[in-house]
């Protein structure tokens, strides 16, 4: 396996509940979106704060059971390619986004307790995932096949 430099860890807390979603093939995909608050004293001794706002995509078992084991306010952890895309919104404009395509999700267990239930399905995807394979295609879906 060739290493990946641009694999990023974020933490945050779930700013909603996850959302859902069906490509027209049929393949699930959720998205969260995470909050992480970074805060310091500046030179004045003055408490600043900084939100930063990411989401975060997961395919096929992993959006499952992320939509079914996540909620709004849990605190999770994302590991996953950096991904930076763009697309035009209702006005013409272009907007660019950047996001993680997450190879794992989990719970943080620093606040709080998880339960841990296995889920049946195909072979491998290794790590954490406890089943099921979570990794996203090798090859970018076609346009017609993209959720949003």
């Amino acid at each position: 396996m060739a290493f990946e430099s641009n694999y990023v860890t974020f933490i945050g807390n779930l700013t909603d509940d996850p959302e859902l979603r069906y490509t027209q093939g049929g393949t699930p995909v959720a998205t969260i979106r995470l909050a992480s608050n970074r805060r310091w004293n500046d030179r004045d001794g003055q408490q600043q704060e900084e939100t930063t706002y990411l989401n975060v995509t997961c395919w096929r078992d992993m959006a499952e059971n992320v939509a079914e084991t996540l909620h709004k306010g849990d605190r999770a952890i994302a590991i996953g390619r950096l991904k930076v895309r763009s697309y035009e919104n209702r006005e013409g404009q272009t907007v660019w986004t950047t996001e993680i395509e997450a190879d794992e999700i989990a719970p943080s267990l620093r606040w709080a307790r998880a339960n841990v239930n296995r889920t049946g399905g195909g072979g491998g995807g290794g790590g954490f995932s406890g089943g099921g394979s979570s990794a996203p295609p090798a090859a970018p879906l076609p346009p017609e096949d993209v959720p949003f």
